[in-house]
């Protein structure tokens, strides 16, 4: 089963490849071609630790008679079997602990956000920074500057909710307040939360997809800024949001907020206010094409390796339940 090994060894190689080519284009696809690698090699990673195990666990006594296996002919085909199946069985262990920990998490510091805040709005905002019906906004009688997407319930029909404290409202001016609105809206709307639960869990899988985090948190926040921009219909005036929300909050940080609700005045705003004073950013092709051709290979290298390692896995098993009945004539 040497196929087994490559999902393993592949994020490595894949994962610098996706950073790479996520820089050359513009901030949706780079937000989605980072989630979407890393969805792809932390299942492949996944997959090749469950084959590993399963492996080993049909030289179990009790598998092989369960199953009529060849106990000689499995332990002869492979005999480093046991070893590499305690390793992964292992490993998949520690990786359910991180995750549930990850999950349970994210759900204590969400909970925690949403009791925190008001039943009823506390302020009302002027009407024409209202949100739309499926996007609540809450104002906090707060002097600290601060502003964040919460993302709602789904299973309880939960809308998501936009949070603004009034001491961020007053540290802006109007279109600079729509353009924060706007952009909060746009984390909402495109579910930004659930590419960073994806990037938290990938990375808690394997540690090469630990180097994607970072990167998609800075890709979202692009894809905000630039939805808020062609929404106010003006760069300059959403990149001085951005600017003085940062501005703002630094001077009396308010306490920390769920790692999924994401805000306009995090990760590298210098970076983020100078793409928005620079014309709508679009992919160069010549520069995609070699990057893309070879993460395209590894995804398609990892999908295939493990496809190949299930297959030689069933081949394996029908192979010993043949020498098995063999035996028994």
């Amino acid at each position: 089963m040497i196929a087994v090994w490559a999902p393993l060894l592949l994020p490595f190689l894949a994962a610098p490849l996706a950073r790479r080519l996520a820089d050359a284009l513009s901030p949706r696809a780079a937000a989605w071609t980072l989630a979407g690698s890393a969805a792809v090699l932390a299942g492949g990673a996944l997959c090749s630790l469950g084959l590993l195990a399963a492996a080993g666990l049909l030289q179990l006594p009790p598998v092989a008679a369960l199953g009529h296996l060849s106990l000689p002919w499995l332990t002869a085909a492979a005999p480093s079997a046991p070893l590499a199946a305690a390793v992964a069985a292992l490993a998949l262990a520690a990786l359910t602990a991180l995750a549930v920990r990850t999950a349970r998490r994210h759900h204590h510091d969400l909970r925690t956000a949403r009791a925190a805040l008001p039943a009823e709005d506390t302020r009302r905002p002027p009407r024409h920074l209202l949100t739309p019906p499926d996007h609540r906004l809450t104002v906090l009688d707060d002097e600290r500057a601060d502003a964040f997407a919460l993302p709602g319930r789904l299973h309880r029909g939960e809308p998501g909710r936009i949070v603004v404290t009034a001491g961020m409202l007053r540290a802006l001016s109007g279109p600079e307040r729509a353009a924060l609105l706007a952009h909060e809206r746009a984390h909402l709307t495109g579910r930004h939360h659930l590419f960073l639960a994806l990037a938290e869990h990938a990375a808690d899988i394997h540690p090469a997809l630990r180097q994607l985090r970072t990167p998609l948190g800075y890709h979202l926040e692009r894809w905000a800024d630039e939805v808020a921009a062609a929404r106010v219909g003006d760069r300059t005036v959403t990149a001085r949001a951005v600017g003085r929300a940062a501005l703002a909050a630094n001077r009396a940080p308010s306490p920390a907020r769920p790692k999924l609700a994401a805000a306009a005045h995090t990760g590298p705003v210098p970076r983020r206010v100078a793409a928005l004073l620079q014309p709508r950013p679009t992919a160069t092709r010549t520069r995609l094409r070699p990057v893309a051709l070879a993460l395209a290979a590894c995804l398609a290298l990892s999908t295939a390796a493990t496809l190949e390692a299930t297959a030689d896995l069933h081949r394996t098993v029908e192979a010993a339940q043949h020498n098995d009945g063999h035996v028994e004539r």
